[in-house]
């Protein structure tokens, strides 16, 4: 592995990488983390019962770097997002650090922090970065950019769609504090990227997507979730809305938005209470009109009128 001199200059940023039977990619990953031109950040991994060795990798990659740098964790052995809520749970309150999700077996390209702390270092309050990806196979060829994101970022957004990809998001301190105060009031969360972006937008917070990717996104049979286009993607979003996947998702998001009602900013807090409510409307066409009234959105047109589907079939 390679060895990473000193931190640069600030700002230092907490990446926090979800971890269970990773080894076969963690080596390049973690070696991705070292040639990282913005210096200054510190691991923290959570093992979430790894029996392949990956917690033997992470330990010695941490033997050559800086001491400190590097803190391997125990998960709590319930799944990928109870692991991430674990660690934001972990963070200290009124921190201020900057803070970044890595999955276990991409390859970060040599800006990928730098890029989020140049877009979001001017911004007041709360804010996120995320990018598109290079979507390749398990040996890195056959490369292709992630679907672009035509539509502005906002809450009407997040309520139905994630368009922040975890592996690509940096938090701003202030972002960072949110999600974490976010994390410790919920019970759970259907994803950790879905959770931080609708958390930032619902408190008013910015939101910037960067069309140029910022990573290698690896594709093989073990992801947690997986690229998010192409023919089969789009017909498994489809199964999800049929077969009640969808609605099960909005419960859990929605359940989250109430716990942290009072973080969230009035207008944005109002729309989260009222797309709950027409959720529970009998009448089909009724909820059509109030849906319309809310104008949430999805960044595709034909994910736009699945959507709609969804909503006259009650099924989101």
């Amino acid at each position: 592995m390679e060895k990473q001199a000193t931190a640069g200059p600030g700002p230092r940023v907490t990446i926090l990488m979800g971890v269970r039977n990773g080894a076969v990619h963690l080596e390049e990953q973690l070696d991705s983390f070292a040639r990282q031109s913005h210096a200054d950040w510190r691991l923290v991994a959570s093992d979430d019962g790894s029996t392949d060795g990956s917690g033997g990798i992470i330990e010695a990659f941490a033997r050559g770097q800086p001491p400190g740098r590097v803190e391997l964790i125990a998960g709590p052995g319930r799944g990928h997002a109870a692991n991430y809520l674990h660690m934001l749970r972990r963070l200290p309150e009124g921190g201020s650090d900057w803070l970044a999700f890595s999955d276990q077996d991409d390859v970060w390209l040599p800006e990928r922090l730098a890029m989020g702390v140049a877009a979001l270092r001017d911004l007041p309050g709360p804010a996120l970065y995320c990018s598109r990806t290079l979507i390749c196979s398990e040996t890195l060829g056959d490369q292709r950019l992630s679907p672009p994101r035509p539509r502005p970022p906002g809450f009407r957004n997040a309520l139905v769609q994630n368009i922040a990809a975890g592996n690509t998001i940096l938090l701003n301190p202030a972002g960072a504090r949110l999600l974490a105060t976010a994390a410790r009031r919920i019970e759970a969360t259907v994803v950790h990227d879905w959770l931080a972006y609708q958390v930032i937008t619902g408190a008013g917070g910015r939101v910037v997507h960067d069309d140029r990717p910022s990573l290698l996104y690896r594709q093989h049979g073990r992801n947690a979730i997986g690229a998010n286009d192409g023919l089969q993607a789009r017909l498994r979003r489809m199964r999800m809305l049929m077969d009640g996947t969808m609605r099960g998702w909005t419960d859990v998001n929605l359940a989250a938005l109430d716990a942290i009602r009072d973080l969230l900013a009035k207008e944005e807090r109002a729309l989260a209470e009222a797309f709950a409510a027409l959720r529970h409307e009998p009448g089909p066409l009724r909820r059509l009109r109030l849906f319309r009234r809310l104008r949430p959105y999805r960044q595709s047109r034909g994910s736009t009128l699945a959507l709609w589907w969804g909503v006259l079939a009650g099924r989101v």
